[in-house]
């Protein structure tokens, strides 16, 4: 009997695997670790990066303070609410753009000029090279430390890789419910990101992943290799009733 033209297309779709890993909220300061990094190379071809009249050096140095601070909300604090998001953006980009503004505009409004004329951060680009080498140390250190933690979704089971041995954890995959949440705006607006739940249908406790990068996409590739594998049952069912 020949394979019906749904079912092939289905079958030749869906992958083989799904890989899921859950990244540390470190993942997220990815935004601050790219200024840090072309604030550091400016700083380094430029004559006086550290003279107050040097207003491309000042806004740079006042960039990484902003991106860096909402850096920090956004690890300590969570937005559920588009409105939460909505407000904490409006208030961030107003307060950053009027100190961008006139730091490169003092004459366009002399008192206001005057409240900010002490504030002039600057630091040196070995500052900033040090603070790119943190963070891209810690980023490579995660990386490669979850390379030996992550799940695998297959048709007919669910695994678990996880220490430097390769120890290997079995589920079932059939029947497994797969829950996504989205609790923080912010996090999903950075890398999509959200929390993944897998309840296998032979465990008590649900497996909880968070900080799933691409959720979405995510939850869409596993669907579609659990619905593969549906559909080559129900294939085979035809096949032996034949």
């Amino acid at each position: 009997m020949s394979t019906p033209p749904v079912a092939s297309e289905r079958k030749s779709s869906a992958s083989d695997s799904v890989i899921l890993v859950s990244y540390p909220k470190i993942i997220f300061l990815y935004p601050t670790l790219i200024v840090a990094f072309f604030t550091a190379l400016y700083l380094t071809i430029s004559d006086q990066p550290l003279v107050a009249e040097n207003s491309t050096a000042v806004f740079f140095n006042t960039l990484f303070l902003g991106v860096f601070a909402v850096n920090l909300v956004v690890l300590a604090f969570d937005f559920p609410r588009t409105t939460s998001l909505t407000l904490f953006f409006f208030v961030a980009a107003a307060l950053l753009g009027l100190v961008l503004l006139f730091t490169l505009k003092p004459d366009l409004l002399p008192f206001v000029t005057r409240f900010f004329s002490h504030f002039r951060p600057l630091a040196n680009a070995t500052f900033y090279w040090s603070i790119t080498l943190i963070i891209g140390v810690i980023f490579a250190v995660s990386f490669i430390t979850l390379s030996f933690d992550y799940w695998e979704v297959r048709p007919n089971e669910l695994l678990h890789h996880h220490g430097f041995l390769s120890n290997l954890e079995r589920f079932s995959a059939p029947h497994l419910r797969i829950d996504k949440e989205i609790n923080d705006l912010f996090e999903y607006m950075l890398l999509h990101s959200g929390r993944l739940i897998l309840q296998p249908s032979n465990e008590r406790r649900a497996i909880i992943l968070d900080n799933v990068p691409f959720i979405k996409f995510k939850e869409e590739q596993i669907m579609q290799l659990l619905s593969a594998l549906k559909v080559d049952i129900r294939e085979d069912d035809e096949e032996t009733g034949q």
